[in-house]
């Protein structure tokens, strides 16, 4: 730690000593100097000060304070007992709110002598506020303790003696020595152990929601366990022994130091902010943070997105660097004796030890393609381990190489291609060369979406390592062990005639994030581009912006539209038209869905898809010019579940086909036959004494898989679909789809698709169907209780996503409906209010289709006035519009997005 000069504007040392004189009790005057550091300290950072400066000047602090509090006290023989600095005080790093890491070192093992001033000092360090973490122990116990834990050696390396005999800390290094215990090679395989198990909490990836600014990859945890093992092996504990050691380069040392100054400047902020040791970047946070930093909203970029972005680039630049220094110390601790045996792959590149390496350090100066070369080489060879470090350190030295010429040249064009037409090793070598800093330098594009995220629960990964991931998803689809999980997605990306192409659309899919306009608009154009410059056939460039285009068109129709409405499949059918974009569009649907969110992909969305899919390759089957005739297609689901009936010989023939006189077009349209049989037995056998019908059952039907449907038939009320939502949530059911019809008799025929509130499918258990059957069977007896029924606390996170809803009403274009969609942030018991919002409004819900999507909803309402009609009256609408958006903003935080009205 450097040692700063006295800072009387910090501690005035004449002054403190007047006020413990004229206190009667010490505490209040340390309490008043440990504020008035504090205020000072958060002025300095305010203006802008050197991060460095503040964070040692905070330690110096610390030790005038410790200082003063331990010459109070009687400690007898002075040669007897230190006050030493450990951990992170002990490098001299302090941040506002950082535990105080002290050992009160003795000579002997006898602490009872001294108990009753070492109880004393800490109770007073306790009453003046400090978050001290101490241990008390001898020389002797500091060697055991060490001996056995890592923890606690890593802790002694870093020390400082603040008061007392510095001998006693120099005997207990002395005793804690690599001769002694933990030598240089044991303790770099305990502390990669340790990185990589703690790694794994944070998914083994910079790119966390919420990071942990010490802990998470790239974190400044990171930085300290190469110095931590660099110590143990060169004696020193600082950043300057990496180059000296030739661990670093004197660029990379400074890349090293600002990435450090960054993280420190973070770090210090967030504990203003939190008032608290916090190291999380939580949501609530971030925004704050990206303020008090400096970053200002771009026209396309929140200020809180162009912070992150900085982070995450910064964060993954020590993870690169982290992995060099690993690596170089890995190949001198542990490997023995003289090289192994090299096999030699070319002239330029060779095989040592399982990793790859030039054969001369002029390589890519001599042959700049080689630096593609490596990673097809790699892509090649699946049993080569990675890169040697001295050949990654080539790597980022010759990097500067790639420029419009180089990616113009047909060797290197070349290259790029035969990359993406590997048998293996796709999505590995591309982490790689965007670990290295080579992808986003030779496709520009990629570089600008490096580290860029997007503020929402949804998008889970920065824009990079979203693209990396569905890559790495498309490639897990070639695996016969998910062919059960994604069974279709697997047969057809098996049949692709050119998988390379969906892997270049995976790449160009979301590169025009960030830019403002449509992305996907945008990154076509990219895409036809990189074709041209990489002289791929027509045909295929055509493919592959198309699928850049329209990367979004399966999954919104899945989701948002009815898919039992034959003008739907067929306007689909038409935008696909043909088999092969079919294919290749489903294929990358399936593998973008997972990699936006792990938790956005279960077996109802897995449904739908496959549901289009198999709908859309039918209409394709039968021609554009031969659409389904919808007359036609109800003729044939009452003949058949007719038939199903009379086989059954439950119900009355005649009494069926009376019942379906009331029932509308739609109502077949929407349902499956078995669902229509399965409607009218029970009905027509439920006792007709006003009492709502619940059926429930697990879907086996293809278009349900995966979720339960609860059919409804009961007298249709005013508030009958307020009141189903409502009780719905509180039954901790997720509605995904609803299917609401009335008949002329004024019966309401409700089909609601839900899953449990986590997304699960309910199954078949017994005890919780009955559960929800009688739960909303209570419900729709008691209307009047609804209301009370929708409070729930809010999630933390969604507290920090807060935005004005858009809602956007219309017309249908082809059924006499209005269309009203929602886009809000969610929250408990949205359903039900805007279930009470169209109650107020007189209005009935025809069908709903039902989409969370992280933080916020999209949702979409076909409904009707009181006359059966659409909405025809602007004012009303306005109204309409005016009240969804004031029942569903956050009051803390609303961001204004005007809605819209179309007719």
């Amino acid at each position: 730690m450097p040692t700063p000069h006295a800072d009387q504007e910090l501690f005035d040392r004449g002054q403190f000593q007047a006020e413990l004189a004229l206190k009667s009790s010490p505490i209040a005057a340390f309490k008043k100097a440990i504020r008035k550091a504090g205020e000072v300290l958060d002025g300095r950072f305010s203006a802008d000060c050197d991060i460095r400066a503040l964070i040692h000047a905070r330690a110096w602090f610390v030790d005038q304070i410790l200082g003063q509090a331990w010459a109070r006290f009687d400690w007898g023989d002075a040669a007897d007992i230190a006050l030493v600095a450990v951990g992170g005080y002990g490098r001299g790093e302090l941040h506002p709110h950082s535990d105080i890491d002290i050992l009160l070192l003795l000579d002997g093992a006898d602490h009872e002598r001294l108990r009753e001033p070492i109880e004393g000092f800490l109770t007073l360090l306790w009453d003046i506020g400090l978050e001290i973490g101490q241990s008390v122990r001898s020389v002797e116990e500091c060697a055991s303790e060490a001996r056995a834990d890592l923890t606690v050696i890593t802790n002694l390396m870093e020390s400082r003696t603040i008061a007392g005999p510095d001998s006693l800390r120099q005997r207990m290094r002395e005793a804690t020595g690599t001769a002694q215990m933990w030598p240089a090679r044991e303790f770099f395989l305990a502390k990669r152990a340790e990185q990589r198990a703690r790694h794994a909490k944070y998914n083994d990836t910079e790119y966390n929601l919420e990071p942990n600014v010490k802990g998470s990859p790239g974190g400044l945890r990171d930085l300290q366990n190469i110095l931590w093992v660099a110590c143990r092996q060169y004696g020193t504990l600082t950043l300057d022994t990496l180059v000296s050691s030739g661990l670093l380069s004197d660029s990379e040392l400074n890349l090293l130091q600002s990435s450090q100054a960054f993280l420190w400047r973070v770090r210090y902020a967030l504990h203003m902010v939190a008032g608290r040791a916090e190291d999380r970047l939580l949501f609530d946070h971030q925004r704050r943070l990206a303020g008090l930093l400096g970053y200002e909203a771009s026209d396309s970029k929140l200020a809180v997105e162009r912070f992150m972005q900085k982070y995450y680039r910064v964060v993954m630049a020590i993870s690169e660097l982290s992995d060099l220094v690993n690596q170089n110390l890995e190949e001198l601790l542990l490997e023995k004796g003289d090289a192994g045996p090299t096999l030699r792959l070319n002239a330029r590149f060779q095989v040592r030890d399982g990793f790859i390496e030039v054969t001369s350090p002029s390589v890519f100066k001599r042959t700049p393609s080689a630096i593609l070369e490596v990673f097809v080489l790699m892509a090649q060879h699946p049993e080569i381990r990675g890169v040697r470090a001295e050949t990654i350190r080539l790597l980022r030295d010759h990097r500067h190489l790639i420029d419009e010429e180089y990616r113009r040249d047909i060797r290197n064009t070349s290259l790029f291609v035969e990359l993406f037409k590997s048998y293996k090793g796709i999505h590995r070598n591309l982490r790689r060369m965007n670990r290295y800093g080579i992808l986003g330098r030779y496709v520009p594009e990629f570089g600008h979406i490096i580290g860029q995220m997007q503020h929402d629960l949804f998008h889970i990964y920065t824009v990079d390592a979203h693209t990396l991931n569905l890559i790495k998803h498309l490639r897990k689809l070639d695996r016969p062990e998910l062919a059960e999980k994604f069974p279709l997605a697997s047969e057809l990306m098996a049949k692709l005639p050119k998988p390379e192409l969906v892997y270049f659309a995976g790449l160009f899919h979301d590169i025009a994030k960030g830019r403002g306009g449509d992305h996907s608009e945008l990154g076509a154009v990219d895409a036809l581009a990189f074709c041209a410059r990489h002289h791929l056939p027509p045909w295929d460039s055509r493919l592959i912006a198309w699928l850049v285009q329209n990367h979004l068109v399966m999954s919104t129709t899945a989701q948002r539209k009815d898919l039992s409405d034959p003008q739907v499949i067929h306007d689909f059918a038409r935008t696909v038209g043909d088999q092969t974009h079919l294919d290749y569009l489903y294929v990358l649907t399936v593998a973008d869905i997972n990699a936006t969110n792990p938790n956005l992909w279960n077996s109802w969305r897995a449904s739908l898809l496959r549901q289009l899919y198999a709908e859309t390759k039918r209409a394709l089957r039968r021609g554009l010019e031969n659409p389904v005739d919808r007359e036609e297609l109800i003729r044939e689901h009452q003949h058949a579940a007719l038939d199903r009936l009379r086989q059954r010989g439950t119900v009355d023939p005649d009494a069926v086909e009376q019942l379906w006189s009331q029932l509308g077009d739609d109502y077949f349209l929407r349902h499956s036959v078995e669902d229509i049989a399965w409607h009218a037995e029970a009905i027509l056998q439920h006792p007709q004494d006003g009492a709502p019908l619940v059926l429930i059952k697990e879907t086996t039907q293809r278009e349900f898989e995966g979720g339960t449907q609860i059919f409804i038939y009961a007298p249709d009320q005013h508030d009958f679909f307020a009141v189903t939502v409502a009780a719905m949530d509180q039954l901790n059911l997720s509605i995904q789809d609803a299917r609401i019809l009335t008949s002329t008799s004024q019966f309401t025929l409700d089909t609601y698709v839900v899953l449990d509130v986590d997304g699960g499918s309910i199954g078949d258990d017994p005890e919780r169907i009955e559960e929800i059957r009688q739960g909303l069977i209570d419900a729709l007896k008691n209307p009047e209780d609804y209301r009370t029924i929708i409070q729930r606390r809010v999630p933390r996170q969604l507290k920090s996503f807060a935005f004005a809803p858009q809602v956007t009403i219309h017309t249908d274009a082809l059924r006499p409906l209005s269309v009203i969609e929602v886009i809000a942030p969610d929250r408990p018991g949205l359903l039900a209010r805007i279930g009470q919002i169209f109650l107020d409004f007189d209005l009935s819900v025809q069908n709903a289709k039902i989409v969370t999507l992280g933080e916020r909803v999209e949702d979409v309402f076909f409904v009707t006035d009181a006359h059966s009609q659409p909405l025809a009256d602007p004012e009303l609408c306005a109204r309409l519009q005016d009240s969804i958006v004031r029942q569903l903003s956050d009051s803390t935080d609303s961001l204004a997005t005007p809605s819209r009205i179309r007719f």
